[in-house]
């Protein structure tokens, strides 16, 4: 037996190792500054003296460039007029209305055509178009009621095309939201920079807080903590407090500042008393008989990786009637306990979602609350749960994050945008996310939009790829509250995101609920909507989670 050569054999191979080890090692160190890790949180820090203002230059160039194509397209169908006369703004009182098919007695299915001209204060007809108008039709023996198609022929005059889905008595309602001097006006305001609303951000230690000031923009001297994503480019910053590292933000507030990017006869049109003003000058409602006809019922269940345009549906009886698919009412407290039985509800977005979780657990009690530990800066933004152990249920709401606007603080110490939320979800046929993006963005430009949504865009994409039984449903923006801030907070924003966000969806197999049109056919201006409207946005989001089961 030859001892030396199997220990010859045995010190090679050990060498042999060694090499290969010191190999792997340089080679890491090699691609170091190639290596990405990449990170679920929110909150990737990187710490930087001396920073000013100028936002990181981050996420892929074709995400830039989609941002930008999107946002030349709907600025393209934005009229550019500035406006220092009240006189050269659209009256509701001049501007005219004109049944353009008038009948004695209309048909149950027929087309009614509204001609509106717009004529300014003094008395001009208008030339051009780019006017907000919002239009209804309704009976309220039925409770039933319905959207109209608004087009702008682009030379002073509309067309309003109402059909009427259903026999009595019915209203006529044309309402000038915004003249097209103040939408102008709000498209260059939103496009114009941050500072309408100042963001707050806390930072903790175990004995002490310190508070500073936050927002996507800071004009600043001062050290400077950028909190950014670097895979999708969002980008969020706050002066750093001394003492205090980055690390330490914990909680964030927001509240408007005194600053407005308007002129005084803008913010004249942007008053409470000019907005959502009746232009239709028609007195009597219209006569609508069946004359024999019956309303055709649509063949197929409304499903996932379609929209429709307004109206997509009605209301009869307080029931929504989608025009093109069958919905199925999710009313019943056992018909909802048997669908969602087995599966995983996320709801991701804003509190109108959060309507969701609060019907399931203090509406309808098919689900109880799970006893959450918060802190004392916690409020109404904080995440909910709520199971059914017997059904084996489990819903979640999460707020997106930035931008938020609350004026209260609340805990982002678990925040994550929503693209990253979706990336954590595993998925499959027992999962259903409902999503909404909106109504926090209205107050920043339309760019912090687009960008956020091709994100959602991605990770849904992403998600569907390794789970593609997952079911996603969009629930798009409602309508608010006319007597808010509406350089802030327009449902002209809402409208420019309707039209955006479809664009960035279009061909993705996820469903939608048309939370715009449901909102303006009940005449429905609150933020959260009431049981009525609430009960049939959340069985249009389940009939089309349910087709594709």
């Amino acid at each position: 037996m030859d001892v030396s050569g199997g220990r010859k054999m045995r010190i090679s191979m050990r060498l042999a190792l060694v090499g290969a080890v010191i190999m792997a090692v340089c080679l890491l160190l090699f691609n170091k500054r190639n290596l990405q890790i990449t990170k679920i949180n929110m909150l990737q820090l990187c710490n930087c003296e001396s920073c000013h203002s100028t936002p990181l230059s981050t996420g892929p160039i074709e995400t830039d460039e989609e941002i930008e194509e999107l946002f030349e397209k709907m600025d393209k169908q934005i009229p550019k007029l500035t406006v220092n006369d009240l006189d050269k703004a659209t009256s509701p009182e001049k501007s005219t209305t004109v049944i353009l098919n008038p009948k004695p007695k209309h048909c149950f299915g027929d087309k009614l055509q509204v001609k509106v001209t717009a004529y300014d204060y003094a008395g001009n007809r208008k030339s051009y178009g780019g006017d907000y108008l919002r239009a209804r039709i309704y009976s309220p023996d039925t409770n039933s009621s319905a959207s109209g198609t608004i087009i702008d022929n682009k030379d002073g005059t509309y067309l309003v095309e109402f059909t009427l889905f259903w026999g009595g008595s019915v209203h006529i309602s044309i309402l000038l939201m915004h003249p097209s001097e103040a939408v102008s006006a709000l498209w260059r305001a939103r496009n114009q920079g941050f500072a309408n609303i100042k963001y707050t951000g806390n930072f903790t230690s175990a004995t002490e807080y310190v508070n500073s000031e936050c927002g996507f923009e800071l004009d600043t001297e001062e050290e400077v903590c950028r909190y950014v994503d670097r895979r999708d480019g969002e980008a969020f910053y706050c002066i750093k407090p001394k003492s205090y590292p980055c690390a330490a933000l914990t909680h964030m507030n927001s509240v408007n500042r005194n600053h407005s990017y308007l002129n005084e006869v803008e913010k004249v049109l942007l008053n409470r008393s000019n907005i959502g003003l009746e232009m239709y000058k028609g007195v009597n409602p219209i006569a609508v008989l069946n004359c024999g006809q019956k309303n055709p019922s649509p063949a197929e269940r409304c499903g996932l990786g379609s929209y429709y345009p307004i109206p997509s549906g009605y209301f009869h009886y307080n029931e929504w009637k989608p025009v093109h698919c069958q919905m199925t009412p999710f009313t019943d407290n056992d018909k909802l306990k048997d669908f969602l039985k087995g599966k995983k509800l996320f709801l991701m977005g804003d509190s109108t979602v959060r309507q969701y979780i609060r019907h399931f657990a203090e509406n309808l009690k098919i689900v109880d609350y799970f006893n959450h530990t918060e802190d004392e800066m916690q409020s109404w933004q904080k995440t909910l749960l709520a199971i059914n152990q017997e059904k084996f249920i489990y819903i979640q709401w999460k707020k997106h994050t930035f931008p938020f606007v609350s004026k209260t603080f609340y805990s982002i110490k678990e925040d994550t945008y929503m693209a990253r939320q979706i990336d954590q979800v595993g998925g499959g046929e027992n999962t259903i996310i409902v999503l909404t993006l909106g109504q926090h963005f209205r107050p920043f430009p339309l760019r912090v939009f687009i960008k956020s949504a091709i994100n959602v865009r991605k990770a849904v994409e992403r998600l569907l790829i390794r789970s593609p039984r997952t079911k996603v449903i969009i629930k798009e923006e409602n309508a608010r509250d006319m007597d808010i801030d509406q350089e802030r907070f327009s449902d002209f924003h809402g409208y420019v995101h309707y039209l955006t966000l479809r664009d960035i969806f279009h061909g993705i197999n996820v469903g939608f609920v048309d939370g715009l049109d449901m909102t303006i056919a009940y005449a429905c201006d609150v933020i959260h909507p009431p049981l009525e409207v609430l009960e049939n946005i959340i069985s249009m989001s389940f009939t089309q989670a349910s087709a594709a089961l």
